[in-house]
């Protein structure tokens, strides 16, 4: 189970403040930490299937007893993923996995690409997302890497009416599905 000390609260607004709670004793995290924990995760939940704002920092290890503020035992959380941690409602292993996958995520692959998986997650009975004819170049990681398929179609020059011009078809292969799911299960990417 996770320490309950909100390490820091992120408005996203910058006329509003951000809000720091260190239990007493507890050295900040530096600030250089904090934003690399937070870009790490896009400035989201790390948590796939929620990736609401704001976000806390949260210590994967408690803070008790690891005594020390480290990039890798920390993860971007929504205040209601943090509690769901704290209280034990999400799992030491999982967040792990989580923090483990998110690394590999955001390492590898562009913005694009992130939100592509982001909507494959989001409806899982999704079969294909439409792209700008032209910008395949965009998803190329996930294409080298056997996630997706990029799907020709012919342009519709003379209709417009089913909003087809100028777009292919973005496909998760076999491979890319099992990655989604792996991702939703807090499962190794391999």
């Amino acid at each position: 189970m996770a320490d309950s000390g909100i390490i820091k609260a992120e408005t996203g607004d910058a006329a509003l403040p951000t809000v720091s709670f260190m239990p007493q004793g507890r050295p900040a995290i530096p600030q250089p930490m904090q934003r690399q924990v937070r870009v790490e995760a896009g400035h989201r939940c790390a948590i796939p299937t929620c990736r609401a704002t704001p976000v806390e920092l949260a210590h994967i290890r408690p803070y008790a007893q690891v005594l020390e503020h480290t990039f890798e035992n920390l993860i971007a959380l929504c205040p209601t993923c943090h509690t769901r941690f704290d209280r034990g409602d999400i799992d030491g292993r999982s967040m792990r996995q989580y923090k483990a996958n998110l690394g590999l995520l955001s390492g590898r692959y562009g913005p694009l690409e992130l939100q592509a998986l982001q909507w494959f997650a989001d409806d899982t009975a999704r079969q294909e997302i439409d792209i700008p004819r032209g910008v395949d170049w965009a998803f190329g990681n996930l294409t080298r890497d056997g996630l997706a398929v990029v799907v020709d179609r012919p342009p519709t020059w003379d209709s417009v009416s089913d909003g087809s011009i100028g777009t292919v078809g973005l496909q998760l292969t076999d491979t890319g599905h099992d990655a989604v799911r792996r991702l939703l299960d807090a499962q190794p990417l391999e």
